[in-house]
């Protein structure tokens, strides 16, 4: 391979804004909930990058082939891949695709075809684009794209920020999770946060019923989250973390009266932890995966009698999607109360109505 621009590749990123960012020089797209990927495609070779640099070509077959069908034969491209089910983006879809058994990814291959949204150009045959502006990247990127088929596809964008307020509204439904704001004079930096993300924000009352450690020693890393069933049982739902080191240690001392020594004999919720078959069952704090390898995923048990508000931007499934912020103590809420039903449920969009936005 031997182009302009060469692999690894780190994405230019965004930093988190409030608001939508107005401006008559701003470009608006969806953000996409997916993973992050740089395709170099070089001839008949090509190299599909994660955001970490590492390839993830092996995991997604049958988008290299397609990939190779429609891209031009010389380019490099920053996109997200993802996958579609019943009309929205499946996260947890796309996480099966990392296996180490090629068998099982080429079942997957079949069974849920990823696809990919292209939404920038770094290099177009022997020029590279990183110091051209963006209308310059996005117009090239356009006419390279031009009348592509599926599963690739153009990133929607727009400039008027009214439409992309709408895309905000409505996108979520099918699957994505907020609006992507570039400064149409932007070059392409690696690593840099030039663009703006504006993500949902809502909050949820939840039961603290554990912590993990912090890896610098015996702090608190993150609250383990949980909310009731309709069956009353405590699902674990996520973690909130973004302490300062010293609320970590305020923590430990907070939390101590409430430390179960033996969570199986003092009946907690989630004692079953260590038993993957306890996982087919309920959802409770993971034991070491594909994911997590040899990290220590241990906690803490705590009588689950704490509840707190967290801030989350969107569930995928039963679980929030990424980590949530921790607002405050709620100590006038019971446990109990602390069910699925609070949660607000995105109006359902299609998702091939977002693909027939330009």
């Amino acid at each position: 391979m031997d182009l302009p621009v060469m692999p690894p590749v780190k994405p230019m990123l965004a930093k988190a804004v409030a608001k939508i960012p107005p401006g008559p020089d701003m470009q608006y797209e969806a953000k996409w909930d997916g993973f992050r990927a740089i395709v170099h495609r070089d001839g008949d070779e090509l190299v599909i990058g994660s955001r970490s640099g590492k390839p993830l070509t092996r995991y997604f077959p049958e988008l290299a082939a397609s990939l190779l069908e429609a891209l031009p034969v010389r380019c490099v491209m920053d996109g997200e891949i993802v996958i579609a089910h019943d009309g929205r983006l499946d996260f947890d879809r796309l996480t099966e695709r990392i296996h180490p058994a090629e068998s099982r990814v080429r079942m997957l291959a079949e069974r849920t075809p990823s696809s990919f949204v292209a939404f920038d150009l770094l290099a177009l045959g022997d020029e590279a684009l990183l110091d051209a502006p963006l209308c310059y990247r996005r117009e090239a990127l356009s006419e390279a794209l031009d009348g592509v088929p599926a599963p690739v596809h153009l990133a929607p964008a727009t400039t008027d920020i009214e439409v992309a307020r709408h895309w905000f509204e409505r996108y979520e439904g099918a699957g994505l999770d907020g609006v992507i704001a570039k400064p149409l004079a932007i070059p392409y930096r690696q690593d840099t946060r030039l663009m703006y993300k504006i993500k949902h924000e809502r909050t949820a009352d939840c039961v603290v019923a554990g912590y993990r450690l912090h890896k610098s020693g015996p702090i608190v890393g993150s609250l383990l989250l949980g909310l009731y069933d309709d069956a009353g049982v405590l699902q674990h739902v996520g973690v909130c973390a973004a302490f300062t080191m010293s609320r970590r240690a305020e923590l430990v001392a907070e939390l101590e009266p409430l430390r179960m020594e033996s969570p199986e004999t003092e009946g907690h919720p989630w004692a079953a932890w260590a038993d993957a078959s306890a996982h087919e069952q309920s959802r409770m704090p993971g034991t070491p995966s594909r994911w997590s390898g040899k990290k220590d995923v241990s906690w803490v048990a705590l009588r689950p009698e704490t509840v707190c508000e967290v801030a989350y931007d969107h569930m995928e499934g039963d679980r929030f999607r990424h980590t949530a912020r921790f607002r405050r103590r709620r100590d006038d809420r019971t446990p109990e109360s602390c069910t699925y039903a609070q949660l607000e449920e995105p109006v359902g969009y299609d998702l091939a109505d977002v693909f027939g936005t330009s």
